[in-house]
């Protein structure tokens, strides 16, 4: 009888170490992705200041639209931002790019510039990198999320005080207002 309890004891143990290990090694795996976005950002904040100060000699009327790029970058700079902050201000900040190169269509002269092309097709690159490494980071907070609210890893995972991580994508009601705007007003 006693052997039964001992081996019940060892077995139980084993499986929380197990769950343990597991829940680490998927939190792990959130941290590494998350780092690998932040290294597709850091060169998107470089490319930034250079497209701005390019497409501001062509558009006189979207300073509102550069300031906020400019505004935006600087608030996702520092490294006291939580990575959920995080991940709103770039969402907030993708959106307003991609609003920019809508908005570069109608300046012809500016589509023509050697420099703006090189900086946009360097951005494009960029953002397809990003794109990926998001995935990736969406894919690794999925199977954390599952980890931590399947029975039994919830137990352990609460106990470790783990909580829900949030996807890297722009929200459902961001995504509509993004495709619901009207184009840039050019007059």
């Amino acid at each position: 009888m006693i052997y039964v309890l001992i081996a019940a004891a060892f077995i139980l143990l084993l499986s929380a170490l197990l769950i343990f290990n597991s829940l680490i090694r998927r939190k792990n795996d959130v941290e590494n992705s998350f780092a690998s976005i932040d290294v597709m950002l850091r060169k998107r904040y470089d490319l930034i200041p250079k497209i701005v100060e390019t497409v501001k000699a062509y558009m006189n009327y979207e300073r509102e639209l550069l300031t906020e790029i400019t505004e935006l970058r600087i608030k996702a700079l520092p490294q006291t931002l939580t990575a959920e902050e995080r991940v709103q201000v770039e969402n907030r900040l993708s959106a307003r790019l991609t609003d920019l190169l809508v908005a570069v269509e109608n300046y012809p002269d500016l589509k023509a510039s050697t420099n703006f092309l090189q900086l946009q097709g360097t951005l494009n690159e960029v953002e397809e990198q990003l794109a990926a490494s998001r995935r990736a980071f969406n894919a690794a907070v999925t199977i954390y999320n599952n980890s931590i609210e399947i029975f039994p890893s919830n137990i352990i995972a609460s106990m470790m005080q783990y909580k829900r991580r949030s996807f890297f994508e722009i929200p459902a009601a961001k995504r509509e207002e993004v495709s619901s705007k009207p184009p840039v007003n050019m007059a």
